[in-house]
């Protein structure tokens, strides 16, 4: 049988003035991540990623611990939702600076962003998220032959949206899941004549014990 590991994005820049970047802390995430895949011992047939900067990123430093020279294949359909314009719109704009509270203006706008549905004012919808993210999900499954297995780099609101889906319950997924992924968490879906079904959702061992101070949440 074969599976899809998905996996968020190391840090970003939090409060600054390039959001997408990186951090140095990210980073380091995104080593161990690619440590903790090598040490499962996976051999993927395929390797996707956003075509944000973090996203890109994290995949690049991940590959490179993993020992893995696959050619990433870029897809928008990957990329997180723009948390910038649904604050703008729901959320009088939320400023970057307390994260605490950055959190709960985040939560309100996007539970407004579900309730509007098609008839919201962002550029994107929440209809419009979801489809895409779920599209983004059945090509590469098509794309998977017998017992392979494909590695994701992509954002927690796609982790939340699609193991929410797979539940039954996309928009409990990206409110009430989302929220806890951790940065470099790790979520394995499997493939087989059933469907794609939810094994795990954001483990991380590469951020426990020793290394459990280089746990974060943004």
């Amino acid at each position: 049988m074969g599976a899809i590991y998905l996996i968020r994005h190391g840090q970003a820049s939090f409060g600054a003035a390039d959001y997408d970047a990186l951090s140095p802390l990210g980073f380091e995430q995104s080593t161990l991540a690619g440590a903790e895949l090598r040490r499962r011992g996976v051999e993927f047939s395929q390797v996707r990623s956003g075509t944000l900067a973090r996203q890109r990123d994290t995949a690049a430093t991940a590959l490179k611990a993993l020992g893995c020279d696959l050619p990433v294949v870029e897809d928008e359909r990957w990329n997180e939702y723009d948390h910038v314009d649904i604050s703008r719109h729901h959320a009088g704009g939320a400023p970057q600076q307390d994260s605490r509270e950055y959190q709960r203006l985040l939560d309100a706008a996007l539970t407004a962003w579900t309730t509007a549905g098609d008839e919201g004012p962002c550029a994107e919808s929440w209809p419009v998220f979801l489809g895409r993210c779920t599209a983004a999900l059945a090509d590469l499954v098509a794309s998977l032959g017998k017992g392979e297995h494909g590695l994701v780099f992509t954002s927690g609101g796609v982790l939340g949206a699609l193991a929410g889906a797979l539940m039954g319950a996309p928009e409990v997924g990206l409110l009430k899941l989302n929220r806890v992924t951790v940065n470099t968490g790790i979520t394995k879906l499997t493939s087989g004549r059933g469907g794609v079904t939810l094994l795990s959702f954001n483990e991380h061992p590469h951020l426990e014990g020793e290394t459990a101070r280089l746990l974060s949440y943004r």
